[in-house]
């Protein structure tokens, strides 16, 4: 179990005492646009080589947005997260992936996020079939490179486990929140297929090839890791934890702007109110053709005392 210090449970946290502690906990504090998501990936008291090269390929993926922990951790996250949730503490990391291997679970894998530091859900995957970044002999994305996700097959979408799993990948691996794209840095593919009951997991590098016009000819070469996984045990928040957790702040949600409507094509229509109009002292353009002849002059002002002559 980790060590709690020598606060006791439930009391106040302690005022900072020097500057330096100030800022650390200044830059923990909730934010409107908050930081990266880091991930911390763990290893359990019974990794095996295969389970603790597969935590280094995906920190490979991850870098420099990863946490990895070399130690062996004796901890099972289905029965106790008090550990998992010190870690996410002490590294301030809202995602995780923790490996182990057992005669029940062999090559097991448990990846899961945080929500204000504690497990929100996570899901267990087993290895069925493992190809690392180092037995395919082919060039590698620089680090930091964002990766573009593709998921294939009708179960990411039906069923609930699934659905959740490709929220849980998209958080994993999804990076920092970019405003503008260049077209050299769409290096990285990770392409998540569900079939039969298993989840194929490959990674490509994305090639650029001349093809003789503006637009590049695109193909992929497969850079590792490779894993066919298979579904296991669920832990998933309720529903109302969930929306909670997905809840946007006032400050950020977009005002409704009034008398603003768009169409099925995304056109802007606009309305606008006026106040009734008198078209009678409407100024029209001054031309010849428009001025009125003496004629009708005088047949409007024989009208108009004729009209007067009656009133009165």
């Amino acid at each position: 179990m980790p060590p709690t210090g020598d606060r006791e449970p439930g009391s106040p946290p302690r005022k900072p005492k020097t500057k330096r502690a100030k800022r650390f906990l200044e830059k923990r504090e909730p934010k409107l646009s908050e930081n990266i998501k880091n991930a911390m990936l763990i290893k359990g008291g019974n990794a095996n080589l295969t389970v603790t090269q597969v935590l280094r390929d995906v920190y490979a993926l991850k870098k420099p947005y990863g946490v990895l922990y070399k130690k062996k951790n004796i901890t099972r996250p289905f029965e106790d997260q008090t550990s998992l949730e010190f870690f996410s503490k002490k590294s301030d990391c809202s995602l995780f992936l923790f490996g182990s291997h057992n005669k029940k679970r062999p090559n097991n894998l448990v990846i899961g996020r945080m929500y204000d530091y504690h497990v929100l859900d996570m899901i267990e995957l087993g290895i069925e079939k493992f190809v690392s970044l180092k037995d395919i002999k082919n060039s590698k994305c620089p680090e930091g490179t964002k990766p573009m996700l593709i998921f294939a097959g009708n179960d990411f979408d039906v069923t609930e486990d699934y659905r959740r799993l490709k929220s849980l990948l998209i958080d994993f691996f999804r990076g920092p929140t970019v405003s503008n794209i260049r077209l050299a840095g769409l290096e990285c593919v990770l392409h998540f297929t569900a079939l039969n009951g298993k989840i194929y997991f490959r990674s490509y590098k994305l090639l650029l090839k001349k093809s003789g016009c503006r637009t590049p000819r695109i193909e992929l070469e497969e850079m590792g890791p490779s894993l066919d996984l298979v579904l296991r045990r669920t832990h998933l928040a309720s529903d109302d934890l969930y929306k909670l957790s997905m809840k946007m702040p006032k400050a950020l949600k977009p005002k409704k702007k009034k008398n603003i409507s768009h169409d099925t094509f995304g056109t802007t229509y606009g309305r606008i109110h006026m106040q009734k109009q008198d078209l009678s002292k409407l100024q029209t353009r001054k031309m010849k053709g428009l001025k009125k002849r003496t004629a009708e002059r005088i047949l409007e002002d024989q009208e108009k005392k004729s009209k007067r002559i009656k009133n009165n």
